[in-house]
């Protein structure tokens, strides 16, 4: 049977599958929330149009709602609820929440383990660091990251060839979380502290040490380094999370990854800075 060839001689099988990607593209952008970013809680809202995602239950569940109904989300749509670690600023609210929507919560095996409390009435779907996930239309790929938690990992979320990375709560940058944000969107990436902010702050020693550590949360210094090695010319939309009230400052996390995307020459993406107990408006791909 002859195979009919469009324009450029590519298949016509091809150039509809082409066709189909660009249609749904249209029709379903990928579109991100920030409901929160700090210590104070952390939650994320993801949609295709298709599949709605909620990431991490920081918030109380009378917040959560209220945050999304004010941005035309109803609650209710909500498919899933994936948890990065049990840190509370991450799962504070997460009992109640799952509890209303009893929708699957995706969490890896160690961290469900590490929340034991109220676990009966929730409906787990633990899996290993490192495993791909299809939920809904959504191809969902975790990876390990380095935190002081049980078994913390980060997400890629890909859907029509459009990809979002969320990655908090990192000590540092080894190559395999590199090699996860690569071609990345829309990046939600944190930058929790400037460094001599930290030293010299109201902290304990102790608790100084913790932060800095190669297991605790990524400075300004790093994310720059990060921009200037690393950061996907791909990416349209960067947004620098999970900031420190009193060891960073918005516009100074804001100046260093600015000068960062100069020096490299990057022209086309978007720096935003998620404020604290803040939220964003919608970021659409």
């Amino acid at each position: 049977m002859p195979r009919f060839k469009g324009s450029g001689g590519w298949p016509i099988t091809t150039l509809l599958a082409r066709l189909a990607v660009q249609v749904n593209r249209v029709l379903f952008p990928v579109r991100f929330l920030i409901l929160a970013s700090s210590s104070a809680g952390n939650s994320a809202f993801i949609s295709d149009g298709m599949t709605h995602l909620l990431v991490d239950c920081g918030l109380s569940r009378k917040e959560t709602f209220a945050r999304l109904e004010a941005n035309g989300v109803d609650p209710c749509c909500i498919d899933a609820i994936l948890i990065t670690h049990e840190h509370c600023d991450h799962v504070s609210g997460l009992g109640p929440i799952a509890k209303k929507l009893e929708k699957p919560v995706y969490l890896t095996s160690a961290t469900a383990s590490a929340l034991e409390e109220g676990k009966e009435a929730m409906h787990f779907r633990p899996f290993q660091a490192g495993s791909k996930l299809s939920i809904g239309s959504f191809e969902v790929q975790s990876f390990s990251l380095p935190h002081d938690a049980e078994d913390p990992v980060g997400y890629t979320f890909s859907s029509n060839g459009r990809k979002v990375g969320v990655c908090t709560d990192l000590g540092y940058m080894p190559d395999s979380i590199r090699y996860h944000l690569q071609d990345c969107d829309i990046l939600l990436l944190e930058s929790n502290h400037d460094l001599e902010m930290l030293k010299v702050g109201p902290y304990p020693w102790s608790l100084k040490q913790r932060v800095m550590s190669r297991r605790g949360h990524l400075s300004n210094d790093v994310v720059s380094q990060f921009i200037l090695d690393d950061l996907s010319t791909r990416t349209r939309k960067l947004v620098l999370g999970h900031l420190s009230e009193q060891n960073n400052l918005p516009a100074l996390a804001h100046m260093v990854a600015a000068q960062a995307i100069d020096r490299r020459g990057l022209t086309n993406i978007d720096l935003t800075v998620s404020e604290p107990r803040q939220q964003s408006s919608f970021f659409e791909i």
